[in-house]
C-alpha cells in the first residue's frame, strides 16, 4: 500500500503479522508524508517464494527484497521508518546502510541487540524458542500454525476480533511451506552467537544506533504486550 505525498514514511511489520498491523496508524500519518506500507516476502499479500524449504525466508533474503522494493520506489532521502518486531531489525539495518537518507526512526518491540538464552528465560519463552529451532518446530508451525493460533493471540492485550484473526490467518491458511516465513523468523533470532550473520548485522545496527544523532522514538505499551 502507498498513500499520501511528501517525504517517505516506511512502515515495516514483523512476525507473524502483515501490513494490516498499521491499518489504524497510517490514516493519522498520511497527511504528513508518502506512506509506504509493504508486506514482507511470503507474508500478507506478498508472493511466496518458489520451492521454499528450511533455508528460505532468512533475514538476508528479506533484506534483498526490501532493498529492491525501496530502490524501485525511489526511497532515498528524508526517510522516516516506523518499524516493529523483525521489521525493526530490517529497518535498523537499512538505516545503517543508508545513514544520510534517514530522518527519523520510530520503533516498538524491536530487535535492538543480540541476546542470550537468559533473556528468554526471564520472559518465560525459552522453551518456545528452543522448540521452534528444533525439528519439532516443523510440525508446530507448518502443520499446526503455532505462531498464528497461539503466539499472536496470546501476546496481545485485547482479544482479536474474528476479522483480525481472519486477516492474519489468510496468508498461512494452508498447511505446509506457505507457513515457512513464520518458522524461519524465530530461527533467525540472534541468540548466543547464532545465526552468526544475523548476530553480526544486529550488533552493527545496535552500535550505530547508540552513536547516531538521527531522531529515535520508542513506541511503548503497558506490560510489554502487543495491541495489534
Amino acid at each position: 500500500m502507498e498513500v499520501g505525498q511528501g517525504d517517505p514514511i516506511v512502515f515495516l511489520h514483523g512476525n507473524p503479522t502483515s501490513s494490516y498491523l498499521w491499518r489504524n496508524v497510517v490514516p493519522h500519518l498520511q497527511p504528513f508524508g508518502r506512506c509506504i506500507v509493504p508486506d514482507l516476502i511470503g507474508m500478507g499479500d506478498a508472493d511466496k517464494l518458489p520451492d521454499s524449504g528450511p533455508n528460505s525466508y532468512r533475514f538476508v533474503e528479506h533484506r534483498a527484497y526490501l532493498d529492491a522494493l525501496l530502490k524501485a520506489l525511489d526511497v532515498r532521502e528524508s526517510v522516516t521508518l516506523v518499524i516493529h518486531d523483525w521489521g525493526s531489525a530490517l529497518g535498523f539495518h537499512w538505516a545503517n546502510r543508508h545513514r544520510d537518507a534517514v530522518k527519523g526512526i520510530a520503533f516498538g518491540e524491536a530487535i535492538v541487540k543480540p541476546q542470550g538464552l537468559d533473556h528468554w528465560d526471564r520472559i518465560d519463552m525459552r522453551w518456545v524458542l528452543e522448540a521452534l529451532r528444533s525439528d519439532r518446530g516443523e510440525d508446530m508451525v507448518l502443520r499446526d500454525n503455532f505462531f498464528i493460533e497461539k503466539i499472536l493471540p496470546g501476546a496481545i492485550i485485547r482479544t482479536l476480533s474474528a476479522e483480525d484473526m481472519e486477516q492474519y490467518r489468510r496468508p498461512f491458511a494452508e498447511p505446509g511451506e506457505g507457513r515457512r516465513p513464520t518458522l524461519s523468523w524465530p530461527r533467525q533470532i540472534p541468540v548466543d552467537g547464532s545465526p552468526a550473520e544475523v548476530v553480526e548485522i544486529v550488533a552493527a545496527s545496535a552500535d550505530w544506533l547508540s552513536k547516531s544523532d538521527v531522531s529515535q522514538s520508542v513506541l511503548q505499551r503497558s506490560a510489554g504486550r502487543h495491541s495489534r
